[in-house]
């Protein structure tokens, strides 16, 4: 085996499909044991390589995240600390071409890489990465986009570009965009395929959905719908419930789907060289701690809490629960990664860089900065005893609120700071409260207060690292 212009030469490259849902929980998959999760083909793929439970995003909202995992650096690094609003929010006379509403082209990403390497490379679904042509999927190592490149879209007759060009579309979203994978996967080629579908679902809004996804859920009473914290203070229990029903309908519409791709590779003898990677680009809430939605929260209570922090306003509640931050992942890669297997080591978005170069047999560039870290020996069962499981988050929201939250997590303790509302700084004991229910910041525990303060020191020394300028 040699190198050639980064490139290891000497075995069969394999086919890669990335598939990366919006808005999915950690909890929203059968395989973690949510009574309501009715993923039949979800299971199936998490079974057939590795479940990773311990997965997490290092941002918990769209843009941010999506960016981390294209470059495998913070958010913070490249520009991109909370979602990208839409291009008719900004002036594009002042900010085009700033990295602060997109991912600036310079950054090295792993679809350009690959692309170099001789792969097909191809995005089917959100970008969320600018609208601007400047920053257009093509400028970032995709050949082939169809799409949307900003966030939010509808889930049936959607507009679309495809061919460079926005056209209308007539059926439900999530057929459509499998049904383009589809089509990719059918053609003839010579070279091995990168394939990223980036799924709409099961972001808001969640509905309209086939009636094969709703089935299971359209007679569903609230008394037979169960959900978290159901004795949270005024929590909105019928709103809840009724979410609840909606958010696992759209889950059903990439299911659904995800078996029809998984039969196409199957049927077009792709199967045993095609490795399958499933995640999302961060979890969800829906009723947990009495609020809903992602990193930028939002209270389910009626009435709503005052406002306590002028940076907070009312109805707001930006968080790093793990119900936000984990992401529901799995491994699929034939002859190298038993079925059945299950690993438990901390690992996140950033590693996606590195981890797929090594699938695809190509040598980072040595100048380029990777903060993740290569996930192959942890999949081939190699990796050391003295993998660190420590985590380190970030997330300064910009828009329905102000904060500067970092977190540095263990399997034992978490602790998130708000630089910008100290106050605001949470601390939670995992093994005794792994549903980070009593926050224990103001604790007069001294043992407590000591792991706070080491935590800390994490923190400020990885912001220190990543050149993080925020007011510490």
């Amino acid at each position: 085996m040699t190198i050639f212009s980064g490139v290891i030469i000497g075995a069969e490259r394999p086919n890669i499909l990335f598939v990366f849902t919006d808005d999915q929980a950690p909890w929203a998959v059968g395989v973690a044991g949510h009574p309501m999760a009715k993923t039949p083909h979800m299971d199936e793929l998490f079974r057939s390589g590795a479940y990773l439970p311990n997965s997490f995003t290092v941002t918990p909202v769209c843009s941010p995240s999506r960016a981390s995992l294209m470059t495998s650096r913070y958010g913070t690094e490249v520009g991109i600390s909370d979602w990208i609003r839409p291009y008719q929010q900004w002036n594009p006379e002042t900010e085009l071409g700033g990295t602060k509403w997109g991912l600036d082209p310079s950054f090295p990403v792993w679809p350009r890489l690959l692309q170099k390497a001789g792969y097909d490379t191809a995005l089917i679904g959100k970008w969320h990465l600018g609208q601007p042509d400047f920053y257009h999927p093509k400028k970032h190592g995709f050949s082939l986009f169809i799409g949307h490149r900003h966030g939010g879209w509808l889930t049936v007759d959607p507009v679309m570009e495809k061919g460079g060009k926005d056209r209308g579309f007539t059926g439900l979203t999530a057929d459509i965009l499998a049904d383009e994978v589809i089509n990719f996967l059918g053609k003839k080629r010579n070279n091995p395929f990168l394939c990223c579908w980036h799924t709409r679902a099961p972001h808001t809004a969640w509905l309209p959905v086939s009636e094969e996804d709703a089935a299971p859920y359209a007679e569903m009473t609230d008394e037979e719908t169960p959900i978290p914290h159901p004795d949270y203070p005024n929590l909105d229990k019928p709103r809840v419930k009724r979410m609840m029903r909606e958010y696992f309908s759209s889950v059903r519409s990439v299911d659904r789907n995800l078996g029809r791709v998984m039969a196409t590779l199957k049927e077009s003898g792709l199967e045993e060289n095609t490795i399958v990677i499933f995640s999302s680009d961060h979890g969800y809430n829906m009723g947990h701690n009495g609020i809903w939605h992602k990193g930028n929260g939002h209270w389910i209570t009626k009435p709503l809490p005052e406002v306590t922090n002028p940076n907070v306003p009312k109805g707001q509640r930006p968080n790093m629960y793990d119900t936000s931050i984990k992401v529901p992942t799995a491994v699929r890669w034939p002859g190298v990664i038993e079925p059945g297997t299950v690993i438990d080591s901390t690992m996140t978005n950033l590693d996606w860089f590195p981890t797929i170069c090594a699938m695809a047999g190509i040598a980072l560039p040595e100048e380029t900065t990777i903060r993740g870290r290569d996930l192959t020996p942890l999949l081939r069962r190699e990796a050391a005893d003295d993998w660190a499981n420590s985590y380190y988050g970030e997330y300064s929201t910009l828009h329905q609120s102000k904060t500067q939250m970092r977190c540095w997590r263990t399997s034992q303790y978490k602790l998130i700071r708000d630089f910008k509302s100290p106050e605001r700084d949470e601390f939670y004991d995992l093994v005794n409260d792994p549903g980070e229910t009593t926050n224990l910041a103001e604790t007069e525990d001294e043992s407590l207060q000591n792991v706070m303060k080491e935590y800390d020191t994490q923190i400020r020394a990885k912001m220190r690292e990543v050149g993080d300028e925020v007011d510490r």
